[in-house]
């Protein structure tokens, strides 16, 4: 069956679990320069799209590697599809990333193999049969429309297709949750919206948990004002008011320095605000105003 025609129960779960696909609860994380989060807490619903927003050092990034059990937390408990990612073992999580779909800022593709032999690599470190590889394959560079550039190396490519390629490789393995991050850093804004729209569609077809780490707020805004129509296949601006399956939700991390009661340095490393997009726009505090100029 190709991927455009795959339903949403089929490419992700039968039966919802009920609880949140992701939650992180009193979770804290450093290096040796110190704390990058500190206590933070949050919870993502299955379908629902999380947009972490924030400057560069606030832990945009360092949250998804802590979702897809990269780095474990200093503090604190993660749990992913109601599992303790925080308190797996290696050889567990190795299983469990299979679920898990991570488009890496710049792509992180390997210049030495083809983009067949890219997109391949995660089934063939999983040992699925050589047979089911060839037609996977075809059907998420289909999905990204790139089905074109199967024998080319990535710097035959550009930094859009680059991407797509990216976003294939995080669909090969048919994940439940994508960890998308900054995904539209760097390119133009017709490509950003190649992006944008690709993710859209994998949200509205296949009903996917996303989080996605950036500093753009408009590209948080079209997922939250913007759908994919399934059946016009073409994306289409929201009603207000009308009911749809896609929720998109905002975090905002800052790193604040001050003094305690002490007058020693004291930091607060963590989520600033979380709300609706509504929220977002009515908001007049000066640090969220920033994102809005």
């Amino acid at each position: 069956m190709a991927i455009a025609e795959t339903t949403s129960a089929e490419y992700t779960r039968a039966d919802l679990r009920g609880g949140p696909a992701v939650r992180f609860a009193d979770v804290s994380m450093g290096f040796d320069e110190g704390e990058i989060l500190e206590g933070v807490s949050f919870s993502v619903a299955e379908r629902e799209t999380l947009v972490l927003l924030g400057e560069t050092g606030t832990g945009k990034t360092l949250t998804l590697k802590l979702a897809a059990g990269l780095l474990r937390p200093t503090a604190g408990r993660v749990e992913v599809l109601g599992e303790e990612v925080s308190a797996m073992s290696e050889h567990e999580l190795l299983a469990f990333r299979r679920k898990i779909g991570f488009v890496f800022q710049e792509g992180a593709l390997f210049d030495s193999m083809t983009v067949e032999e890219n997109v391949a690599y995660r089934l063939r470190e999983e040992r699925v049969p050589e047979e089911e590889i060839a037609p996977r394959v075809a059907e998420v560079l289909e999905f990204v429309e790139l089905e074109h550039t199967l024998q080319m190396l990535p710097s035959e490519l550009s930094g859009g297709m680059r991407r797509r390629v990216s976003i294939a490789r995080a669909l090969v393995s048919r994940p439940e949750i994508v960890l998308y991050d900054s995904p539209t850093a760097g390119l133009d804004p017709v490509t950003s919206q190649t992006i944008i729209t690709l993710i859209l569609r994998l949200r509205d077809f296949y009903g996917v948990t996303s989080l996605l780490a950036t500093h753009r707020l408009q590209d948080g805004f079209a997922l939250a004002n913007f759908c994919f129509d399934t059946k016009e296949k073409k994306v289409e601006r929201v009603v207000k008011g009308q009911p749809t399956a896609a929720i998109t939700r905002f975090l905002v991390y800052r790193h604040l320095e001050g003094k305690n009661e002490a007058g020693n340095d004291a930091y607060d490393n963590g989520i600033y605000f979380d709300g609706t997009p509504d929220e977002v726009m009515a908001s007049k505090d000066p640090y969220i105003q920033r994102f809005l100029v």
